[in-house]
This record gives structure tokens, sequence and C-alpha cells, in this order.
């Protein structure tokens, strides 16, 4: 039985991979400032923790195989693009501690999870943007402090790796969405944010959503159980660079809407407002994730949204349930 820590694991992908694990019959750790919020976790042991201080660090890698490193202040464009100074700061704590406590209590495997968002700016002008492939991190030029963060991390893993002996993996997620994740407050990702309108505007009655820009921004988004599958084939390979992990099907957010929509049942007109954007367009190359792991993402956007929409559905339903029930008493 494999021993394995996962931090970050009271966020989204860090609660549906420790259930993952736990199915393939691995020990796990889970790490985090706070529990799950939608569901139980399924981890041996769960432990709050603060990996800022680098104490804390020491004490949750101690005694494990391998770790999956999710720990990070983030959220989704609204509020990485707000809080710059906040995020730079603390994820780079959390991954230099968390990387040294690994190093320190003789870790087998690291595998890190880094972010799309380290692509330069400059390749990403276009909403027929040309796929993102791995090598097009350099000359780096991310868009944000977030983005900055997570490609100085990469480089510390393979520092590790050729200074040490640490076996590290990178990953570098596009755009994950799935059930059991935030879908309000202002952290969520677009895929939680359009669901949620979508579901509100259909259980008031309302006949239109709001659209930040003019919706014809692109991406590619992935589902979680594909997210799932991939990181444990990386964990498992013997490939060391960093790897993208998406699908490659690049959507307008207009129509991220309209499959949204259609799964709710829902006709409703778009309304553009002013808002953060992000870059204009950005898709995965998913060529090298086909050639190292022979395998890529299999379940379709409209399949991955309609499961997510059940879901958050039901989160909006008891929301206005519970206003309705405070305001009338």
């Amino acid at each position: 039985m494999t021993k394995v820590l996962v931090t970050g694991a009271g966020g989204f992908i860090g609660h549906h991979l420790v259930s993952y694990l736990r199915k393939q019959g691995h020990w796990v750790r889970g790490v985090d400032i706070k529990h799950p919020e939608y569901a139980a976790t399924d981890a041996n042991e769960f432990v709050i923790r603060d990996l800022r201080d680098p104490a804390a660090a020491l004490a949750s890698a101690r005694g494990v195989d391998h770790v999956y490193a999710l720990a990070a202040d983030m959220g989704g464009m609204g509020y990485i693009s707000s809080n710059h100074a906040r995020i730079l700061h603390d994820n780079t704590i959390i991954n230099f501690n968390t990387l040294d406590a690994a190093h320190a209590s003789g870790v087998a495997r690291y595998l890190y999870t880094s972010s799309a968002c380290i692509y330069p700016e400059y390749k990403q002008t276009e909403t027929s943007v040309t796929p993102l492939k791995e090598e097009d991190a350099y000359p780096a030029q991310p868009q944000d402090a977030y983005g900055w963060e997570k490609l100085i991390t990469e480089r510390l893993c393979a520092h590790y790796r050729d200074d040490y002996g640490i076996e590290t993996r990178i990953v570098r997620f596009h755009n994950i969405f799935g059930p059991l994740g935030t879908w309000d407050g202002g952290r969520e990702k677009a895929p939680a944010a359009m669901c949620r309108k979508v579901a509100k505007a259909k259980l008031t009655g309302a006949r239109e959503i709001e659209i930040w820009g003019d919706g014809e921004q692109t991406r590619s988004f992935c589902y979680i159980d594909d997210c799932l599958d991939g990181l444990s084939r990386l964990m498992a390979s013997d490939y060391r660079e960093p790897l993208n992990l998406g699908q490659d099907r690049l959507v307008t957010i207009n129509q991220l809407a309209d499959i949204v929509c259609e799964a709710a049942g829902a006709t409703l007109v778009k309304r553009h407002v002013p808002g953060p954007q992000g870059v204009r367009g950005r898709n995965s190359d998913n060529t090298r994730l086909r050639q190292v792991l022979k395998w890529e993402p299999r379940i379709s956007l409209e399949e991955g949204l309609g499961r997510t929409y059940v879901w958050i559905e039901e989160q909006v339903r008891r929301s206005l349930l519970a206003h309705a029930s405070s305001s009338g008493s």
C-alpha cells in the first residue's frame, strides 16, 4: 500500500483526488486549511494545517511515499486578477515549503499541479488561438501573478530533481471542472459560474444571464474524472517534463453558455457586461499527452457540463430556499 499526501485536499480537485486514490487502494493523508465544503473527505487521515508554516509542511510530508501538491490560494478570473500580491506571496511559500519538506522526508515521487496560466500572454491574443505546446512556456510572459508563481515552482521541481534526486512530475491543468467545486462567492471558475447563473435564472424566472465581455473569448474545459485519470497515469509514468492535461476542444464563452442552457432546458438571453476576461484565447495541444501516456481525456464537454449543472442547480435551489426562509422569518 502506497502512502500518499494530497495537499489542498479540502479543495475541488484535491477532494476528488483523495477519493480516487482511496479507491485505488492507497493510504491517503489529506492536508488543507479547511475541510471539504460539500462532502466528507475519504482520506484515511485529514489534518488542518497551514503550509505557509515550514513545520506544518514537514509534519505533513513525514512518512509518505508520494505527494500530490495541489494546495494553492486561487479562484476564477475575477479572483486571480485582483489578488496578485497575495497569490504570489502565499502560493510561493506553500510550494517551496512543501517541496522542501518532501525532499527532507525522503519522498520518492512528487507531482506538482501547475496551470495553463504559465503560458505567455503574447501567444493567447486571438480567439482562434493555436493550441499551446509545452515548449511554448518560454520565453516566459504569464499574464498574472498566479501564472508566474506556477512557472517558478516548475523550475524549482526540476532543480530539486536534478540536485537531490527526488522524482518530480509536473502537470499543467487546462480548466478542470465538475461537481463538488466552488460555485459562488467570487472564486468559482467559468463553468461553475455559468451553471450558477443559468440555474438561478431558471429557478427565479429571469430571462437573461450576464456574460463578461463579448463572450467570444475561447477556452477548453476538462471534466474532473478525466483529470484524475490523467494525474494517476502521469504519476506512474517515467515522464519528468511538464505535461498539459486538458481537453483540446476550443469553445467560446457564449458557446459554453449555450451548452449549459441546453443542459438546464432553459432559453435565456445573454447580456454582455464589463468584467475580467483573461487572455483572449487558450487551448491545450495534447500531442505530447497522447504520446507520453497513450491516453487523452474522453468525457465530452456536454456530458461533463450536464453532470455539473445538475449538482449546481440543486445547490442554487437550496440557497434560494434558505434565503426565502430567512427573509420570511
